[in-house]
This record gives C-alpha cells, sequence and structure tokens, in this order.
C-alpha cells in the first residue's frame, strides 16, 4: 500500500491505495463494486469522477478504480498507480466485442496477449514490434480461479482498438481471421505500460455483444454478466 502524493488525476487524500488495483472502465461500476463486495472501504479518487475505492475482500486490502475508455486514458492511470503510488497488479475488467464463432454474449474472455491498431507503442522507439502480453502469475491464477468457480474461460489474443466506430467494418474480419477472439479498446496500453514499468497486467472481459452474429445484451443483462467476471476476479486480487 501507498498514502503517495497526489497526481494531476489522482488525489487519494491520504487513503491507501493496495498494491492489487482493479481497472473497469467505468467508474460507476467501480463504485458498485466497492459498495457491493468490499468492506472497510474508503474513498480514493473522485477527480474528474474517475471514482476508486480501497476496502477489504476475503481479508485482503484491493482497490478498484476506474479508467474511463480507450488507451489513453487507461494507461494514464495505470502509469500513474504504478509510477506513483507504487501499485504491483492491474487488473482490468471490462466489456468486449466478441469476434470467433465459439463466443457469445456473457461468455468470459481472457487477454492472454493483445493486438492493437494504436500507434501508443511508438513511443518506446523500439528496434522491432512489441507484443503486449499477461502476466503468467495472474493468467495461471485466473484460470484455477474459473476451475473452482466452474466458469468457462476463453484465453487467446484480443484486439485493442482505437476505434468504437469503424469507417471501413471489413477491417474487423481481417483480425477475426488471424485469430483474435474479441475487440476491445485498454489492454495493450495496460500491459504496455506494465511492462514497461516492471509490473504485472491482466485483462479479463464479459462479451456483452458479437460483432459478426449480431447478438447483445441491454444494460441490465450487462449488468448480471459482469457480476459474473466479478466474483472471478476479485478472489485473483485478494491472493495476488
Amino acid at each position: 500500500m501507498s498514502s503517495a502524493p497526489l497526481t494531476p488525476h489522482i488525489d487519494p487524500k491520504g487513503a491507501p491505495i493496495a498494491q492489487t488495483v482493479l481497472l473497469p472502465g467505468d467508474p460507476l461500476r467501480a463504485q458498485f463494486i466497492a459498495e457491493n463486495y468490499l468492506t472497510n472501504v474508503v474513498q480514493i479518487n473522485s477527480v474528474r469522477n474517475m471514482f476508486g475505492y480501497t476496502g477489504d475482500f476475503n481479508g485482503k486490502q484491493i482497490t478498484v478504480m476506474g479508467s474511463g475508455m480507450g488507451v489513453p486514458s487507461a494507461s494514464l492511470y495505470t502509469w500513474e498507480l504504478i509510477n506513483v503510488f507504487g501499485v504491483k497488479r492491474i487488473i482490468r475488467i471490462g466489456s468486449c466485442g466478441g469476434m470467433d464463432d465459439a463466443l457469445d454474449t456473457y461468455d468470459i474472455v481472457v487477454a492472454a496477449s493483445s493486438s492493437t491498431d494504436s500507434n501508443f507503442m511508438s513511443q518506446y522507439k523500439l528496434p522491432g514490434t512489441f507484443a503486449p502480453t499477461a502476466s503468467w502469475s495472474l493468467l495461471s491464477a485466473i484460470a484455477e480461479e474459473a476451475k473452482k468457480q466452474n466458469v468457462p474461460l476463453h484465453v487467446g489474443n484480443v484486439l485493442t482498438s482505437d476505434v468504437f466506430y469503424r469507417h471501413d467494418p471489413s477491417d474487423t474480419k481481417k483480425w477475426a481471421d488471424m485469430g483474435v477472439l474479441a475487440v476491445e479498446m485498454e489492454s495493450a496500453g495496460i500491459y504496455a505500460t506494465a511492462a514497461a514499468a516492471g509490473a504485472e497486467a491482466l485483462a479479463v472481459f464479459t462479451v456483452s455483444d458479437h460483432i459478426f452474429k449480431g447478438t447483445e445484451t441491454t444494460a441490465k443483462e450487462r449488468q448480471n454478466a459482469f457480476t459474473t467476471m466479478m466474483e472471478l476476479v476479485l478472489p485473483v486480487a485478494a491472493e495476488a
């Protein structure tokens, strides 16, 4: 834990930030987790209404905070949490659009790796192509927890895209043809930011819609589906 100084985007006002942080995109989902799953909760952020909370789960302190949408926002919060507040592990929990035929709504996807159409990696000036990859310790832990809870997992490559409303929809099919399971908007930036700082990261998603099948969930259904994901990730966060 750390009670580090504030940043331009996080002001804990002396409240503790745990070494493992869950990052849902929606700050209201962070609030939902804190209110329904954590005890001894203290708020650690409200800057720009990006709510964050620290509390206890199974006797261990964890922090949950919103990250916003897209690589720029999620990587910004990831960088500050790791480099300023001493966070060791980031676990992204969010939604994704399914692309693989085996997927349907409510399924759980874990990003072993994240392909991307973002230019985010260019800042590292690497002499090649960096492959953003999940932490093996976190990935193996989530696999074990899924077995305990009898929750099927789909583990593989996802696409982190900067584009939500795509000008040429056929581009998505090209990624699917390469075996990419699903599309979302944050994990590659989180994985790269964590790797550069020597921290661990994992991204876990609930399929909210399927790009090619045309199936989708309502807002109420997404809340119920996300609950399955939360209950899968929380024990892993507490034991990490």
